[in-house]
């Protein structure tokens, strides 16, 4: 008898036609799948497999404690959240303790900024684990924007927008291609990171890549507060053709 084994699955950056051909395969015979969301929604990773989950699939939901509610740099952020996925894992474990294999969902590529990494790196002792990677979100983002990144030697930096302001401006002014991740309230300090590394008219804003409510502007031209699904593109090739 086959063990029973977790799966970690990269569901793509948000079209359901971008899932890979195996990351579908075991999400349509895993009789356990599981899943971050919020409290009050179904969670972007479950709504891009949907259409491949099985009636009468066991679910198991994981419910973040809080999202945008707390900051980082809030005392209680990190043991509270390494409480819950000390929770999320022990779930996982008893339905594999039980002979019952687990997909866990996670948006775009599960190594790359994935909640499923901390789940992860927690279920070394449970048994058989295997990755399943995905389209990353900024690959979408960048193909959605029709917009190439990297030329022959050009360095791709990914950054994240809750660096500090000095630490980004000077990631921005070196790298010759950069992605900037996890915008949301960031937005105006990287604006201004940005207009101090002078590249603020390279930068391209791009929100639900691959999605049908895409977008795609130049950064100068974002207003407001950006969502979750949202990066900033710096291509690369300055001066080159």
């Amino acid at each position: 008898m086959t063990a029973a084994t977790v799966y970690v699955v990269g569901v793509g950056p948000g079209d359901p036609e971008l899932m890979t051909l195996k990351a579908a395969r075991v999400i349509s015979t895993a009789p356990v799948i599981a899943y971050f969301c919020r409290h009050d929604k179904m969670g972007h990773a479950r709504k891009i497999a949907d259409s491949h989950i099985k009636p009468g699939t066991k679910e198991l939901r994981f419910a973040y404690p809080f999202t945008t509610e707390r900051l980082v740099n809030d005392p209680s952020y990190h043991p509270d959240m390494s409480s819950f996925y000390d929770e999320c894992a022990k779930q996982i474990a008893v339905e594999i303790e039980a002979g019952r294999s687990v997909a866990l969902l996670c948006e775009g590529d599960p190594f790359l900024y994935g909640s499923a990494m901390y789940v992860f790196d927690r279920l070394e002792s449970v048994g058989p684990c295997e990755v399943i990677p995905g389209i990353t979100g900024m690959s979408g983002c960048w193909t959605q924007a029709a917009l190439p990144m990297t030329h022959g030697d050009d360095v791709l930096c990914v950054l994240p927008a809750t660096m500090p302001e000095d630490d980004l401006a000077q990631w921005l002014k070196q790298a010759d291609a950069a992605v900037v991740m996890k915008l949301g309230r960031n937005l105006p300090k990287l604006r201004t990171a940005l207009e101090r590394a002078g590249r603020l008219q390279d930068a391209v804003y791009v929100e639900r890549g691959t999605q049908e409510e895409a977008r795609v502007l130049p950064l100068n031209d974002m207003n407001g507060a950006a969502p979750y699904f949202s990066l900033a593109l710096l291509p690369g090739r300055r001066g080159v053709r």
